[in-house]
């Protein structure tokens, strides 16, 4: 029997509807899918793009190199870009370091960098985890390869210079971990709870047991060693309720040079006004014997030596007689160079009387350090050879400490030399010792304090000298995450940048008691496990079915009934002419009884 009119035209339709998906799938507007593999591989069309398929891996083996490449160079980055925010504490000594006829500050701009090269990695591996969710086979576009690259061998050879070039900061890279761990470890379980998603889609995918074993293996490996690492760390701000010591004085290094030029009458002045309860500077003496105040070894970098004395700008600072040095404006350099680039906050009245600065004598410190009751601690440097006070440096300082009337008990002697002549002749004084040294040898010498960089001692061992009456004085610590780290740590005093910032610091970033620490890590990582738990079951669930209960389960997974219409068009498009195709669907199609007939 020939076809009846209405079956040739569901024929028809059905044929047009397969062509249509058909054109849809190659053409439709997806623009989330657009947005991800343009951005990701330049892939803006439709049709450049392609889902993986079941049984199909996410990529082809050099794709599946780029991105390991691409995790191995957002690890480096991230690493590196921890270690310079981490850094900032000792910024103002890196743009030093690099410091010839002008400053610059180059710690910013190596900052800057460092953000942008870690932000723009992490945006190419955010789209290429987006795109393996989504179930689309990637594709890396050339000329991120090239970016990856280059940012992969900048980040080593940045990591391998600072290593070899600034490795006492690597300590205070090590250290910062007593205080982030805790939050870097809930962003680690957070980030692997998420990535859960696109391993889950493609291990429930997946046909062979070893390529499963392979996947899990790894995955919950990491997020085994994520859920454990806490065990291994240590942070004496992890402490029980009530065994906070008290807030570490606060000693002004070279005054407030954040404010006001370093060692100048004014800069002290600034120390006193934020609160502090110490002035910090450098002492030098001059070629005629009076003590004044200077860091380096020449004028060239603090006053305007050039100008007023042309040619001696490489001449010691020691090498100047008083009068000479009283000359010298020590304060238009700050105006100029803006070295911690806090100029703007100075009101006009205030930049004017920086710019008048002057060398500023020790007895001129230790008259406003009597006024307001502030301790005093400073570097003393010998005077070099041909000096006329280079053997008799000390007693030089000793006599303009006497003069001034200061309270003995104000002055943190520091200079090893003589000490023991220093001790008969001034009792009072309080003798510090530069660096780490045995009790025993410290009892012996009398010293009752200790002047250390925070990266160089424990927290072990300033409780072991505080159990033998000793102090310990930390230098320099400015960040506010490194003072709470020294308050928990039991530290008794620091040298700051910024007086004010720590004077207003009421409590530690970071302190819990052992229960509230453990509590945190538990329910992150039980919240974690059951997040990830869920997330597994309905991928596996979406992919497979559960064979409990047959009603639920997908046939071949999500592609079935599109490669079952792509096998229709198929079949129609090579039947043989003339054949009509109404008997092969005619199965499919509804019929009713003709009456009259059974």
């Amino acid at each position: 029997m020939g076809s009846t009119p209405i079956q040739l035209t569901k024929v028809k339709l059905g044929k047009l509807q397969i062509v249509r998906r058909r054109l849809l799938q190659r053409y439709e507007s997806q623009p989330f899918l657009s947005c991800l593999a343009g951005l990701y591989g330049c892939q803006w069309k439709r049709y450049q793009r392609a889902k993986i398929l079941p049984k199909e891996f996410c990529c082809s083996k050099f794709e599946l190199f780029s991105f390991g490449i691409l995790v191995l160079t957002f690890g480096l980055a991230f690493v590196l870009l921890y270690f310079w925010s981490e850094a900032k504490n000792d910024y103002n000594d890196f743009d030093w370091n690099f410091y010839r006829d002008s400053w610059f500050p180059w710690s910013a701009v190596v900052l800057g960098v460092t953000v942008t090269f870690f932000t723009y990695i992490a945006i190419l591996l955010v789209l290429a985890i987006c795109l393996l969710s989504e179930g689309q086979r990637l594709y890396l576009f050339w000329g991120h390869k090239i970016g990856i690259v280059v940012v992969l061998g900048v980040s080593v050879v940045a990591i391998g210079f600072l290593y070899s070039q600034w490795q006492e900061e690597w300590n205070t890279f090590t250290l910062s971990f007593q205080v982030t761990a805790p939050y870097l470890h809930i962003g680690g379980v957070a980030a692997i709870t998420m990535l859960s998603w696109p391993v889950a889609h493609h291990f429930s995918r997946m046909t062979g047991r070893a390529p499963r074993a392979i996947t899990l293996g790894l995955y919950f490996g990491v997020l085994l060693f994520l859920y454990l690492v806490p065990l291994g760390m240590y942070s004496p701000c992890i402490k029980e309720e009530g065994a906070l010591g008290p807030k570490p004085a606060v000693i002004g290094h070279r005054g407030a040079p954040m404010l006001a030029p370093e060692n100048t009458l004014m800069s002290f002045e600034k120390t006193i006004e934020q609160g502090a309860d110490g002035l910090e500077t450098d002492v030098t003496i001059s070629w005629d014997g009076v003590p004044f105040l200077m860091h380096d070894p020449t004028l060239k970098r603090t006053t305007n030596i050039e100008e007023v004395f042309p040619g001696n700008q490489t001449l010691n600072a020691a090498f100047f007689p008083w009068h000479e040095l009283a000359q010298l404006n020590a304060g238009k350099w700050f105006l100029k160079d803006n070295p911690f680039g806090t100029k703007h906050l100075l009101s006009p009245e205030e930049k004017g009387k920086a710019s008048r600065q002057t060398v500023c004598k020790l007895s001129d410190l230790l008259t406003l350090a009597t006024a307001h009751s502030k301790l005093v601690i400073f570097d003393l440097y010998r005077p070099p050879k041909n000096h006329p006070y280079r053997n008799s440096f000390i007693h030089q300082t000793v006599t303009a400490i006497q003069d001034s009337g200061i309270n003995q008990s104000l002055i943190l002697w520091l200079p090893n030399s003589l000490r023991s002549i220093v001790q008969q002749k001034m009792p009072g004084f309080i003798h510090i010792h530069g660096g780490k040294k045995s009790i025993k040898e410290l009892q012996q010498e009398k010293v009752t304090k200790l002047n250390v960089r925070y990266s160089e001692i424990s927290d072990q061992e300033i409780r072991m000298y505080a159990a033998a009456n000793i102090s310990t004085n930390l230098y320099v610590v400015t960040e506010p995450w490194l003072f709470s780290l020294v308050w928990c740590s039991g530290a008794h005093s620091v040298i700051t940048n910024d007086p004010q910032k720590l004077r207003e610091l009421q409590w530690p970033w970071f302190l819990m008691t052992p229960s509230q620490y453990e509590a945190m890590w538990i329910s992150s990582d039980i919240v974690s496990a059951a997040l990830i738990t869920l997330i597994f079951i309905f991928q596996w669930w979406r992919e497979n079915g559960f064979d409990c209960h047959p009603s639920l389960k997908r046939d071949k997974g999500i592609y079935s009934k599109f490669r079952t219409e792509m096998n229709n068009v198929w079949s129609v498009s090579e039947a043989e002419p003339g054949v009509s195709h109404h008997e092969d669907i005619a199965p499919s199609l509804p019929t009713s009884p003709v009456p009259g007939h059974e």
